[in-house]
């Protein structure tokens, strides 16, 4: 069950390798004899974009060397989001390297012409742990649910610790998530950006179930909205840890924004309460994994920042949630939740 391959697409990756191995060699002109090894698609993650695991290997001044890298291309069909942030993925997570508070896998190159790999594409370094992933459900089996409660705590903690190192990084090398001069910022930018989602699914079908509860959340309009960058799927599922149960790496930044520090708190708390925690759909909760209080009350420590209102930021995350969903159920030809359930899960009908 653990070895399943998630990808939106795939392709001949005998033929992914002579193209990439003589795309290196482009852009190393100090390389020779460059070789693509070991390619393959991860296992049980990375739904949206089509992502690729290899090792580079080459000669250099006599020298052998080795790379461990991932190629991310940009999805062709398979659009899960309406917003094309592709570029800006790569961006932040360049800043973020530079940065070096949040880990992130080091952006190596990025390529533009689509006429290589069907569309852009980039390459990072790959990283070396272990991850958390959706299919099969972490919760249900595999090493963290074999893990002890002991260890179960460590990750959780440093788990929320870079969570709240997002909001460490400094806004002002992000300036290019803004967008045009006259775009909104803040909480108004990740609420825009919403709101041209649900319009998007409604050109499938009318879903008067969005509109109301976007009516609902606009009257509830939080007062606090903290400055922050936003990551945008924030999960234990989009990290990876070593053997000690540390991060070894943040991923999956394919929708960030400037929208607020608060957005990927109540991301991390409402899919850790479904996931593992006393909420879970996957069996009994993992213990040692923090409560959604006790997350709360860490990330306030470690960002100085309050969480005031998270309420409404758990209720606009369930949205953003249903309108991911909906999209998927679009994509797969079926839907993956009924109205009744959609009402129920947004308090609105």
């Amino acid at each position: 069950m653990s070895d399943v391959i998630v990808a939106p697409e795939t392709r001949n990756l005998e033929q992914l390798a002579v193209t990439l191995a003589r795309w290196l060699g482009a852009r190393m002109p100090q390389a020779e004899d460059v070789e693509i090894r070991d390619v393959a698609y991860p296992r049980g993650a990375g739904q949206s974009h089509e992502t690729v695991l290899f090792d580079a290997c080459w000669r250099e001044q006599g020298a052998e060397r080795r790379q461990g890298c991932v190629v991310r291309i940009k999805p062709r069909a398979f659009t899960v989001f309406p917003d094309d942030l592709f570029d800006e993925q790569y961006r932040v997570m360049q800043v973020l390297a530079d940065d070096g508070q949040v880990r992130v896998a080091r952006p190596l190159w990025f390529e533009p012409d689509a006429a290589l790999l069907g569309n852009p594409f980039f390459v990072m370094e790959r990283k070396v742990g272990r991850v958390p992933v959706s299919v099969p459900p972490y919760a249900r089996e595999g090493w963290l649910r074999d893990a002890s409660p002991a260890q179960r705590r460590v990750l959780w903690r440093n788990a929320v610790g870079q969570l709240a190192a997002v909001q460490a990084v400094p806004l002002g090398s992000l300036d290019f998530l803004a967008g045009q001069p006259d775009a909104p910022r803040g909480l108004d930018q990740e609420w825009a950006k919403y709101n041209r989602f649900a319009r998007w699914l409604q050109q499938v079908e009318p879903l008067p179930v969005l509109d109301a509860a976007l009516a609902r959340l606009r009257s509830l309009w939080p007062d606090n909205q903290p400055e922050g960058l936003v990551w945008g799927d924030a999960r234990i599922g989009n990290m990876m840890f070593d053997t000690d149960f540390d991060v070894v790496a943040v991923m999956d930044w394919e929708q960030p924004s400037l929208g607020g520090a608060l957005h990927d708190l109540a991301w991390f708390c409402v899919l850790g309460e479904t996931m593992h925690g006393p909420r879970s759909v996957h069996g009994a909760p993992l213990e040692g994994m923090g409560s959604r209080e006790e997350t709360v009350a860490l990330w306030e420590e470690l960002t100085g920042k309050s969480a005031a209102d998270l309420e409404w930021y758990e209720d606009f995350a369930k949205f953003k949630m249903t309108c991911t969903g909906i999209r998927l159920g679009h994509l797969r030809g079926s839907p993956m939740m009924d109205a009744a359930a959609m009402a129920a899960r947004l308090k609105v009908g």
